[in-house]
């Protein structure tokens, strides 16, 4: 089995571990939720709490994100294909918007529909102690499996897992402020029930939106921050063999980064050497940041953004070796023809064997046919071994 293989299997082993663990928490987090939804929601109805059927209502849309995770996951962590060469991390950033927009619109009608309760007038029961209990519980339950699902999340590199881990928590949140309101409820203070139902749906609100509007961010490819860029060009400007750093670009894909950078070489170094400087700059970005997947380095002569892009209209190598010809009759087998693009122009360099094989027009007279040519940069010969 070839390195590549051997690669591709490990990758695949990876991404099928990635899944498993992704499914596991999230299957314990779905019966969790259900669990604790129905005991908020039967206790609140009993025991005269809006804000713990809000918080009920706050589960049970926990469980549904669940299902869109349990959905999302299986078929985000799918390895690159043709049709997908970069991965199918995207799959789950489409998760997390629909995830955010679910809790935007529970959140939403929520806070509408106890906003309007709070305006006619309030509760109509005090809530009684049981609601306290069962908010406890359900803080205590939601702060573990927030942890725990988290730490999965972080493990995996998925910003969904995470995301989800953080709608656990906003349930902590919630049930906290059940606590609190249920407190201030019993001892006179009634309204600050169906208030906290308010307040809670407006966390809901807050979390759905910074789910959606991130998705949306790396939907349309936004960049690194400015720090995380200025880092990265420090970094390749400090690597050796790089003059300069320019179009340094980056966008997400999930957790993974994707970077497209043109570094500027010396112009007289082999293709080779370019490219190991490349490999180099890599190396040392990947140390700087684990997460990004993929670098396209484009190896650059000159600084471009200083001059004009090279024409697309400048000789190939068989147009220039018709001109010389032309000019210098035919060329010896044995000779060897370096050519430059700088600056719009060509530069020349011609490599013979000996000085018999010098050609019969002296190199002042060449360049002076050659100076018509508009692309026509120097020429200098050389002579001798090699």
């Amino acid at each position: 089995m070839s390195l590549h293989q051997k690669a591709s299997v490990h990758h695949s082993a990876n991404l099928d571990a990635e899944r498993q663990a992704a499914s596991r928490v999230t299957v314990i987090g779905m019966i969790l939720d259900a669990v604790l939804g129905a005991i908020k929601v039967i206790a609140g109805a009993l025991f005269h709490s809006q804000a713990l059927i809000v918080d009920g209502i706050h589960s049970f849309s926990d469980v549904a994100s669940d299902l869109v995770v349990l959905g999302v996951m299986r078929f985000s962590r799918q390895a690159p294909d043709q049709n997908h060469p970069y991965g199918h991390q995207r799959i789950e950033t489409i998760g997390t918007l629909a995830l955010g927009s679910i809790l935007i619109a529970v959140g939403a009608i929520l806070a509408w529909d106890n906003i309007l309760r709070l305006f006619a007038g309030g509760a109509d029961h005090v809530p009684e102690w049981p609601v306290l209990v069962a908010a406890a519980v359900s803080v205590g339950s939601k702060e573990w499996i927030y942890r725990y699902t988290r730490h999965v999340g972080q493990a995996i590199r998925s910003d969904l897992i995470i995301a989800n881990a953080w709608h656990s928590r906003t349930d902590a949140f919630s049930s906290v402020i059940v606590l609190f309101s249920t407190i201030g409820a019993m001892v006179g203070f009634i309204w600050l029930d169906i208030l906290a139902a308010v307040v809670i749906a407006a966390i809901v609100i807050h979390i759905g939106w910074k789910f959606t509007w991130d998705s949306v961010k790396e939907l349309v490819d936004t960049g690194l921050s400015a720090e995380d860029t200025r880092m990265l060009k420090i970094i390749a400007n400090d690597t050796d063999g790089v003059r300069n750093v320019h179009e340094l670009r980056s966008r997400r894909m999930g957790h993974d980064i994707l970077l497209d950078i043109h570094l500027v070489v010396r112009p007289e170094i082999s293709v080779s050497e370019g490219h190991q400087i490349g490999m180099q700059v890599v190396s040392n970005m990947r140390d700087a940041l684990g997460n990004i997947r993929d670098i396209n380095f484009h190896i650059d002569a000159e600084h471009d953004e200083d001059h004009p892009p090279t024409s697309e209209q400048l000789p190939s190598r068989q147009e220039i070796v018709d001109v010389l010809t032309r000019h210098m009759g035919e060329l010896p087998s044995h000779t060897r023809l370096r050519l430059h693009y700088l600056k719009n122009k060509v530069h020349m360099e011609l490599f013979f064997d000996n000085r018999e094989h010098e050609p019969a027009l002296e190199n002042s007279e060449i360049r002076k046919q050659l100076a018509h040519y508009p692309w026509f940069g120097s020429l200098r010969t050389w002579y001798g071994a090699h």
